[in-house]
């Protein structure tokens, strides 16, 4: 491929990049950057002339060769992935291409973004608020067959899963028979906090348990009727200290 004054600059230009810049034609890598050489941890004559697959893992080669294929008329999405770099270690990335000219030869410039230690912290994040969804899937006994459960922060679906998986173990482990459900902590009620309220009620039910639910908001009521439930049959309060008068525990101590 003859160079021309522009092709010379445009190399100019992707050499001050921070981010590692990978240009492929046909499956062959024809050039990278100096950001490059150190994210692959190899010579940039080690990596011209190699394929762009070989960094992919195998279950991934596919996926990218047909982006490859489209990334040659238009830009492709930003996508994850997992790739290798020369010396065998792996690194979670960002990429990004698009078509590019240099020449008369039609290319794809890749943009490779670690967001290893992103990922990482996501990861950490992750757990955590699983150990604080299952916490808070705990039921905390009061006297003997009354138990609380505080339900606090957001529903989410994996959230809802949980809860319909733990509180029942956790009531029959502690031989409650009547719950008090506590949504007051709650920062959203929505059709799907509706939902698990009335699919743990229904299911504690079935096993005999009694559930009364407390810290119930107008919205709660409101957002009921508009799909369609009807609540009469569900025992409500509006706060904690109302539920237990009603189950006859005037003074807890």
């Amino acid at each position: 491929m003859r160079e021309s004054i522009e092709d010379i600059n445009y190399k100019e230009v992707i050499e001050y990049s921070l981010d590692p810049l990978i240009v492929h034609s046909h499956l062959k890598i024809i050039y990278v950057n100096g950001a490059a050489e150190k994210f692959f941890r190899a010579s940039r004559e080690e990596v011209i002339g190699a394929s762009p697959l070989d960094i992919f893992k195998d279950t991934s080669k596919p996926a990218i060769t047909k982006r490859i294929s489209g990334a040659y008329s238009k830009p492709a999405e930003v996508i994850e992935e997992t790739i290798y770099r020369m010396d065998g270690t792996s690194v979670e990335v960002e990429l990004y291409c698009h078509p590019v000219k240099i020449g008369d030869t039609i290319a794809i410039q890749t943009y490779v973004k670690d967001i290893s230690e992103r990922k990482q912290q996501e990861n950490v994040n992750y757990e955590m608020n699983m150990q604080i969804n299952e916490l808070s899937a705990q039921v905390v006994p009061l006297l003997e067959g009354i138990a609380i459960l505080p339900l606090l922060g957001v529903i989410d679906h994996d959230r809802a899963k949980q809860l319909l998986e733990l509180v029942p173990v956790n009531v029959k482990e502690h031989g409650v028979n009547r719950l008090i459900i506590d949504s007051s902590g709650v920062y959203k009620f929505d059709n799907l906090v509706i939902d698990s309220l009335l699919t743990i009620n229904n299911v504690l039910n079935l096993i005999g348990v009694k559930c009364i639910i407390t810290g119930v908001r107008p919205q709660l009521s409101v957002e009921a009727v508009k799909i369609g439930i009807n609540l009469k049959n569900i025992t409500t309060f509006s706060n904690v200290k109302d539920a237990l008068n009603y189950l006859g525990v005037n003074n807890l101590k």
